[in-house]
């Protein structure tokens, strides 16, 4: 008798149609993570398929948000009850928020392959790409860009950018954080000079960036240093390039945790594992269009040679936790006068 049959005897014998249909479905990991993470053009698709071949009898679902913003602001709703096993995208600017919920779980994953700009050992947070904050420039309209953010702030006022808003945005929080590193208590004088030259502050990165920079509307946006490779690799268009920064760049590390309400932790556990495996970080280059956070050897697309080298500058996440409000509140006070 196959399984099917018995399960329906059960079902009719002692009303066990739910435990039978447990029985028969695939273990499902859930994800959750951002929206361009599991876009067709993003990782997400490539690191599903090699998961689930790894995996055997398991699916992977990602569930996506806006951003990590939100992710956060999911975790903190839903507290214990998180349908989630996995959160993917959360990065070392809200660690220290993430981490006072207490819903997450040790990673328990060997950190020796990390090939990270900075020394990691954080047992809950467990890395999986690298970037640093930049203003990405269309060189065919703007051939000679700000060097620093004094010339920047310096720049005549038709020198229009794009940002995004701290309130939503990581890229937005990474600006933010990015003035306050340079400028210090300066910083609300430094926010006038620049919001004479934005153009419009967006919810967050992909709307700055695909529906207004890659339109033409300005010829600067705030993204990545990395974002370049993406366009000499895929379109064969050096035409929009970083601008780097003589004050240094604002490094951002991405994360994946694992939440301690998880209902498949050995699954969650081994796809933590598989995180820092060439099976997962291949897809991270021109997916995500970050750096992989191992050392993946010629997978490594050539064009991440031919990006910026800026120096990086970071506050602790616990510095963040302790004045990301306050330094929100002064950005809103310097850009309402």
């Amino acid at each position: 008798m196959n399984a099917k049959a018995t399960c329906t005897l059960l079902s009719l014998a002692a009303g066990m149609s739910s435990a039978c249909v447990m029985a028969d479905e695939p273990r499902t990991l859930t994800v959750y993570t951002y929206d361009s993470f599991v876009a067709e053009w993003g990782p997400g698709p490539g690191i599903k398929e090699a998961f689930e071949a790894r995996c055997g009898d398991c699916r992977l679902e990602f569930v996506a948000l806006s951003g990590g913003v939100d992710l956060l602001q999911r975790l903190r709703l839903e507290g214990g009850s998180s349908a989630a096993d996995v959160v993917l995208g959360l990065d070392m600017n809200l660690m220290a928020e993430a981490r006072a919920l207490d819903l997450l779980a040790p990673h328990q994953v060997d950190l020796s392959p990390l090939t990270l700009p900075v020394d990691w050992e954080d047992p809950i947070f467990l890395p999986y790409d690298w970037g640093q904050f930049a203003f990405v420039y269309d060189s065919e309209v703007l051939p000679d860009p700000p060097g620093s953010f004094a010339e920047l702030l310096d720049a005549p006022d038709d020198l229009k950018v794009i940002i995004q808003d701290p309130r939503t945005s990581v890229t937005g929080l990474g600006l933010l954080l990015w003035m306050k590193r340079v400028y210090g208590d300066e910083a609300p004088a430094a926010w006038e000079k620049l919001n004479d030259h934005v153009l419009t502050v967006t919810g967050g990165w992909s709307q700055a960036y695909f529906s207004l920079f890659m339109n033409g509307e300005a010829p600067m946006v705030l993204s990545y240093s990395t974002s370049p490779a993406y366009h000499m690799a895929v379109e064969e268009t050096e035409r929009y390039q970083a601008a780097e920064f003589g004050e240094g760049h604002y490094l951002q590390v991405e994360t994946a945790a694992m939440l301690e309400s998880s209902e498949h932790p050995a699954l969650a556990r081994d796809f933590l594992d598989f995180v820092l495996t060439p099976g997962f970080q291949r897809h991270i280059p021109l997916g995500n269009v970050m750096y992989p956070a191992i050392d993946i050897g010629e997978e490594r697309p050539a064009v991440f040679d031919r990006l910026i080298e800026p120096e990086s500058v970071t506050f602790t996440p616990e510095e963040v936790q302790a004045n990301r409000r306050e330094w929100i509140r002064e950005w809103l006070n310097a850009s309402t006068r």
